[in-house]
């Protein structure tokens, strides 16, 4: 995937959020965040392993949060200052209508 200017937007404001302390990072930390409603939003990497992609997009759907698809591990990790990531929630309602209607 190659860095469009929307790509560096989105991956901009995805730093912002992570600065405002409004972003949970971690494989656990994003389902504890989605089984307690916290999670207004979840960011997934293309790159995710399939078991991994399977279990986000199950739990998203049963628990009704919106799932993104994009970027990979290296991308989400970097926008945020952190090592690659593979799932990022964003729980804050603002940020998260902000990254949902980028659709990169």
């Amino acid at each position: 995937m190659g860095w469009t200017m929307t790509n560096k937007n989105y991956f901009s404001n995805l730093g912002l959020a992570m600065r405002a302390g409004k972003l949970v990072t971690g494989e656990e930390s994003v389902l504890k965040a989605i089984r307690s409603g916290d999670a207004k939003l979840v960011i997934m990497a293309e790159d995710a392993a399939d078991n991994t992609s399977k279990k986000f997009q199950d739990k998203c759907r049963s628990y009704d949060v919106p799932l993104l698809v994009l970027g990979n591990r290296e991308e989400l990790g970097s926008s945020i200052g952190k090592e690659a990531r593979v799932t990022i929630a964003v729980v804050d309602d603002g940020f998260a209508r902000m990254l949902k209607k980028y659709r990169v």
